[in-house]
């Protein structure tokens, strides 16, 4: 598939689209690096931070001040992993790690925004929200229609004086619009999101160097995730739960988002939790409903043998009937749900 699709489970949005063989459209970090050695500075995160004057530097060096945001100074795989904020000087000195950095531990929202670029200059925007849930994951994320001009104009600077001459999707994480992360690929999460013909318009951009999206009917979306605890070995939900998930009407699409035949510990997870499964929607409470009856076959194959297991145990007669109900009226009438899924599920699944 020349959209390189290193994950099956989204393969789904890109099957179809009718691509040259000879060209190369990177969704994973590590194709980036090897197809742009030009631009791969990107990837040093320390450098990301100085070159917007935030403090920054690899363990080993003291911070001046506390707390700070520790994390990989470059990570192609699951970028999030060992990411932690150190509060303290013995904090630190307990925590230090070889090929690790500290940062200014920013604040504000978590944005997370895709930028179509033609010869190092902007020509496209959408922005990402995340709701956080707890220690690097999220509940979910919003994709929104509206423009943010403060991330655009900031962005837009640090893209023209770092990316000159670079044509291609690009992805920006900021942080209170300061820049964390930047990655020289598309976000593969959610592009059904997007709107009808923006796949045949990134190919366009790969292939011609230029970019076309009408762009005319973009609406806020929502990709929302679900997580289990760490440890037990998943395995897939039925193809015919998934579907049914599929076809609920708001919901856009549903991604089991692991591998069955491979250990746990062998995926790239925040340590919040284990990523099963994600459903976009353009309607928030059908997508948490298409996420319920997932969590509902997942929470199904855990063993009652630990006491994270029995919490969840007890807390299913909480979430029975009223997540059954919620679910019947997804089903029938998705626009009059007004249940609050968030409340019925346990901390342990955002």
């Amino acid at each position: 598939m020349p959209i390189c699709e290193a994950d099956p489970w989204r393969e789904q949005y890109f099957e179809h689209a009718a691509c040259p063989p000879e060209v190369k459209i990177p969704t994973e970090d590590s194709d980036a690096w090897h197809w742009y050695p030009r631009y791969r500075h990107v990837y040093d995160k320390i450098d990301i931070a100085l070159n917007q004057g935030l403090n920054a530097a690899p363990h080993g060096v003291q911070p001046p001040s506390f707390p700070v945001f520790s994390k990989p100074i470059v990570n192609l795989k699951g970028m999030g992993v060992g990411s932690r904020i150190l509060r303290t000087s013995a904090e630190y000195e307990e925590n230090l790690t070889a090929g690790h950095m500290w940062m200014t531990l920013l604040n504000g929202r978590h944005v997370s925004t895709d930028v179509a670029l033609v010869a190092g200059e902007p020509h496209w925007w959408r922005h990402v929200a995340g709701i956080p849930s707890r220690d690097g994951a999220f509940d979910y994320w919003t994709v929104h229609a509206a423009n943010d001009p403060t991330i655009e104009d900031y962005c837009g600077n640090w893209i023209r004086q770092n990316l000159e001459g670079f044509t291609g999707i690009i992805n920006l994480e900021t942080i209170g619009g300061r820049i964390i992360e930047v990655h020289l690929r598309m976000s593969d999460q959610w592009p059904d999101l997007y709107g009808v013909g923006w796949i045949d318009s990134v190919i366009r951009l790969y292939v011609e160097n230029i970019w076309n999206f009408a762009d005319a009917e973009r609406r806020d979306g929502f990709s929302i995730v679900l997580f289990g605890p760490h440890g037990p070995r998943y395995r897939h939900p039925p193809s015919a739960l998934v579907d049914q998930v599929r076809k609920m009407s708001g919901v856009s699409s549903a991604q089991i988002t692991f591998h069955e035949d491979r250990r746990p510990e062998q995926h790239a997870m925040p340590p919040g939790g284990f990523r099963l499964a994600i459903v976009n929607a353009w309607n928030l409470q059908a997508g948490l409903a298409g996420r319920e009856m997932l969590r509902k076959q997942f929470l199904a194959q855990l063993p009652e043998i630990d006491d994270q297991s029995s919490a969840i145990d007890d807390k299913q007669s909480e979430i029975g009937d009223q997540s059954s109900e919620i679910i019947e009226q997804v089903s029938d009438e998705p626009a009059v749900v007004t249940s609050d899924l968030r409340r019925l599920i346990p901390d342990v699944w955002p």
